[in-house]
């Protein structure tokens, strides 16, 4: 049975999330003293919830449960996105995906997320920061990239 593309996606981006968060979770303690404070999926659930006003109403499990939920349904949701792209794409999808990863991140740290004043400009976070981020998002999408080609595979 051939899995709808957009459901290709969706798993490929959730799944791929995983060695994301690992990366992320690695390279935490590794970063200097000063910048050891949330990463960018905490904060943005931070803002989410004092917008809403509901963070007086969430402790610290919901806060890290809905981090987590909002965490793997964005890269559910781009990992949609990126479907569409993928097979116009000439390049491997290892290739094409890490590129897509750093398309996320850019686009995200440097373009709505500040725009939104969720989040500062990436050029205003530490050089140690904005690395493991971007580092997060390439193994993101390179896991995307390789997920999506054996999902599609597995559909025909």
């Amino acid at each position: 049975m051939r899995m709808p593309r957009p459901l290709v996606g969706a798993t490929a981006g959730f799944l791929a999330t995983i060695p994301m968060t690992a990366v992320m979770t690695a390279l935490y303690p590794l970063l200097p003293r000063g910048q050891h404070y949330s990463l960018p999926p905490s904060q943005i659930t931070g803002k989410a919830t004092q917008a809403m006003g509901l963070q007086l109403h969430i402790d610290q499990n919901d806060h890290r449960l809905l981090t987590a939920l909002t965490h793997f349904g964005f890269g559910s949701m781009t990992g949609t996105l990126y479907t569409p792209l993928a097979r116009r794409l000439p390049a491997p999808p290892a290739i094409t995906g890490m590129a897509y990863g750093l398309l996320v991140w850019l686009t995200s740290y440097m373009g709505w997320l500040p725009a939104l004043g969720v989040l500062p400009h990436a050029a205003r976070e530490p050089r140690g920061r904005n690395a493991l981020m971007i580092v997060a998002h390439l193994v993101w999408g390179l896991s995307l990239g390789l997920l999506t080609e054996r999902l599609d595979a597995d559909t025909k």
